[in-house]
C-alpha cells in the first residue's frame, strides 16, 4: 500500500512538471509497466485529479479541474514560492498584494519547521524598496503565459515608446523578467521576424489565435537574446567598446536592461550598448572607472576624440 501511495505522488509529480507526458515516458521514469500507469491515473482521477488523455499517441494531461488539486512542492521550491509571495506586494506585478498575504499564510501553515526557519531568516534579513516602475497586471501574464504554453497566436494591442497604438499578431515564445520589467520575446506574424515587446505596454486580445508550430528561438540564450534586444538593437547608435576589466567586474556597473557584456580573457571584456545620443554613450562610458577602447560605430570614436579635445582644453584654462 505504501508503495502504491509512494508512486501516486511521484506520478502526480511528474505530471505537474510539464504539459502532456506519452504512457510510455511515465512508464519508464516510475519503473513501473505502462499497464500499471493507466491503473495509476485511474487512481488519481478517482482522487478528484483531471488527468485527461491526450489525442494521437497513448498520452496524459493533468488539466484543469472544478477545484485546485495539491500541489507537490519540495523543500526548495516551497521556499521560492514563499519568498515570492513575500516580496509580491513590492514588485512589478500590480493588484496580487492581499491575495499574496492569504496565499502566504496559507503555505507557512503546513510548512516544516525547518522550512519556516529559513523563510523566517530570508525575511528578517530582506528590506524591500517600493517598486516605482512600471507595473503589470496578473491576468496579461497569464494570458501570455498560457498562449506561449500552448502555442497558440496572440493578439495585442502595442503602445509603442511615443505613444502610438498598433495591433499585432505574434506567436509567443517566451517571457523574460529583467529586474524591473516583464518582456515577451514573440515571432511577429506581420512583420515576419522576433520580436521583444515590454509586457507592461500591451493589452491582449481575446480570443487567441490558432495553434502554431513553435518555431526555432532566435537564440539559445534568451536572456542574452533580450539584453541585446532592449539595450542595443533598438537604437540609432550601436556601441561595440573593450573594456579593461573582466565581465564579472564589469556586470557591477552594467545591467542587463543596458548594455550586454561578452568576456574576452581575465582582464578584457567586449561592452555592446545603444543609445540615440553619442553624448550619452560618451558620458556612459567614461563615468564608469574602467580605460576603454571604442571601436564603433565611428562617429562614436570622432565624438570622443572631440570631446577629449574639449576637456583637456577646458582644464587647462589659466584661472581668472
Amino acid at each position: 500500500m505504501w508503495e502504491t501511495s509512494t508512486r501516486l505522488l511521484r506520478l502526480l509529480s511528474l505530471l505537474q512538471t510539464r504539459r502532456d507526458w506519452s504512457g510510455a515516458e511515465l512508464a519508464e521514469r516510475l519503473e513501473v509497466t505502462p499497464r500499471t500507469v493507466r491503473r495509476d491515473i485511474d487512481r488519481l482521477r478517482g482522487l478528484g485529479y483531471p488527468v485527461h488523455a491526450t489525442a494521437g499517441t497513448a498520452g496524459y494531461r493533468l488539466a484543469a479541474g472544478a477545484d485546485l488539486p495539491p500541489l507537490l512542492l519540495d523543500d526548495d521550491e516551497a521556499v521560492a514560492v514563499a519568498m515570492g509571495l513575500r516580496t509580491a506586494a513590492s514588485g512589478s506585478i500590480t493588484g496580487i498584494e492581499e491575495t499574496s498575504v492569504r496565499a502566504l499564510a496559507k503555505l507557512e501553515q503546513v510548512l516544516p519547521s525547518r522550512l519556516r526557519h529559513r523563510i523566517n531568516a530570508l525575511q528578517t534579513m530582506t528590506v524591500p524598496m517600493a517598486n516605482t516602475g512600471p507595473t503589470v497586471d496578473p491576468s496579461t501574464l497569464t494570458a501570455i503565459a498560457t498562449a506561449c504554453r500552448d502555442a497558440v497566436r496572440l493578439r495585442f494591442d502595442y503602445r509603442t515608446h511615443d505613444d502610438t497604438i498598433t495591433t499585432r499578431t505574434t506567436e509567443p515564445h517566451r517571457l523574460v523578467h529583467a529586474g524591473r520589467r516583464w518582456y515577451l520575446i514573440a515571432w511577429d506574424v506581420d512583420r515576419q521576424d522576433w520580436r521583444t515587446y515590454r509586457v507592461d505596454r500591451l493589452t491582449p486580445r481575446t480570443p487567441t489565435g490558432p495553434r502554431f508550430i513553435p518555431r526555432t528561438p532566435p537564440d539559445p540564450d534568451l536572456s542574452g537574446y533580450t539584453s541585446r534586444a532592449i539595450s542595443t538593437a533598438a537604437y540609432r547608435y550601436q556601441a561595440r567598446i573593450t573594456l579593461h576589466t573582466n565581465a564579472k567586474t564589469a556586470a557591477e556597473r552594467f545591467a542587463p536592461t543596458t548594455a550586454t557584456l561578452e568576456p574576452i580573457d581575465d582582464h578584457h571584456c567586449t561592452l555592446r550598448a545603444g543609445s540615440n545620443s553619442l553624448d550619452e554613450l560618451a558620458i556612459y562610458v567614461t563615468t564608469t572607472g574602467f580605460d576603454f577602447q571604442v571601436h564603433e560605430p565611428p562617429e562614436l570614436v570622432t565624438h570622443i576624440k572631440t570631446l577629449a579635445t574639449r576637456l583637456t582644453r577646458a582644464a587647462n584654462q589659466p584661472v581668472l
